[in-house]
């Protein structure tokens, strides 16, 4: 039986995690269960799950709190420490990375340097620090098995041969495909995140809606399956079907399909090598009307542009293209920025910052704190221009 830390388990990977493990009870026991500050969600799915730890990283030390999960069975931890703790913990077998965002990035690597089978939906491990966590996994004989869904479909598609020509990434395009451009200025947060396929946090939501979700996985990608920018491709497909496709040297494209359901790849990494139940509808081929893809309009996107800009730039580049994505993003959730002003922010940054080498996690951590301040200083200058 293996033991599953869940990071990030109030959110809606966490969620579709423990509903797959909960399939399982023969084969999975949940260990750790974490989360920023939802006390009460959290101490719920402890009375559902029986871990033996949870975390509250973004909460400070309460008695009343830690009573309550003891008596819930469960022994409550406090502080962002605690979560390379029980990521690293030698009675966890296998690490769910769903932490959102740069906080991610600490247990996600913790949990690879002690070897553990890091199922990651966190992709800003590999955004951040792609070398750095791809070293770390090599030495501490982790196995990196992706759950996003297109990088699983990657990865299912791959069949252990790599005469790969080239990894075609699909988007689909977000609740603002075929809006006006001359009208996105306008929209609202609620808006962005109405996602016509998938149900996500509002974060991501925005990232789809933008298409830098895409953007940074293109850079996930690179480390993942160790191939240059120039050979992976994006795709608008609006269907949501074909999750990603491989094109290989003999011109055959091998893709994987199946309803939009975040089950599908979180059972497949749960298993792999072997195939579990996953709860997703079966797909029903017969009633598909039409499954078509475009290239993307690169004037609507930006952000897709500036995800190839920062890879290839290396270093540090792409964790300032993440860290100001974070700000301007979370700046339009609150009503201080209109969306079509996400993408100037991102590119004054990088324009700002000078990529170091991505040597160790300070230095990571240092661009990503400084493109913080960059990006929130041209945040408020934007709001001074518009007062």
């Amino acid at each position: 039986m293996s033991a599953v830390t869940v990071l990030g388990a109030t959110g809606s990977v966490g969620a579709s995690t423990l509903d797959v493990l909960a399939r399982h009870p023969e084969r999975y026991k949940v260990f750790a269960l974490t989360a920023h500050d939802a006390a009460d969600a959290l101490l719920d799915l402890c009375r559902r799950h029986q871990p033996r730890f949870a975390v509250l990283s973004g909460v400070s030390e309460e008695k009343d709190l830690r009573k309550k999960f003891k008596d819930a069975g469960t022994e409550l931890l406090f502080g962002i420490a605690a979560l390379e703790q029980v990521a690293a913990d030698s009675g966890c077998d296998v690490v769910m990375a769903a932490i959102v965002g740069a906080a991610g990035l600490p247990p996600t690597l913790a949990a690879a340097r002690a070897g553990k089978r890091v199922l990651l939906a966190n992709k800003e491990a590999l955004v951040m620090a792609g070398p750095l966590f791809m070293r770390a996994a090599r030495e501490g004989k982790a196995e990196v098995l992706p759950v996003d869904s297109e990088h699983n479909a990657v990865f299912q598609c791959l069949g252990g041969t790599q005469a790969i020509r080239k990894i075609i990434l699909t988007a689909s395009g977000g609740p603002f495909r075929t809006v006006p451009i001359e009208k996105l200025h306008g929209v609202t947060p609620d808006q962005a995140c109405a996602h016509p396929n998938w149900v996500m946090g509002r974060k991501i939501s925005v990232d789809s809606a933008t298409m830098m979700n895409k953007g940074l996985e293109v850079i996930e990608a690179r480390w993942l399956f160790d191939v240059e920018p120039e050979r992976i491709e994006v795709l608008i497909h609006p269907q949501s079907i074909v999750h990603s496709m491989v094109e290989y040297a003999d011109g055959s494209v091998i893709a994987q399909l199946s309803n939009p359901d975040m089950r599908v790849p979180i059972a497949h990494v749960l298993g792999f090598p072997e195939r579990i139940a996953s709860g997703a509808q079966r797909l029903d081929l017969a009633n598909l009307k039409n499954l078509s893809f475009e290239a993307p309009d690169e004037q609507r996107f930006p952000c897709l542009r500036l995800a190839y800009t920062a890879l290839r730039a290396g270093g540090t580049a792409p964790a300032a293209l993440n860290a100001a994505n974070e700000i301007a993003v979370e700046a339009f959730l609150g009503r201080r920025l209109p969306f079509t002003a996400i993408p100037g922010v991102i590119e004054d940054t990088l324009a700002a910052t000078r990529p170091a080498a991505a040597t160790d996690l300070s230095v990571v951590l240092a661009a990503d704190a400084e493109a913080r301040r960059l990006s929130a200083q041209r945040v408020e200058r934007l709001l001074g221009r518009a007062a």
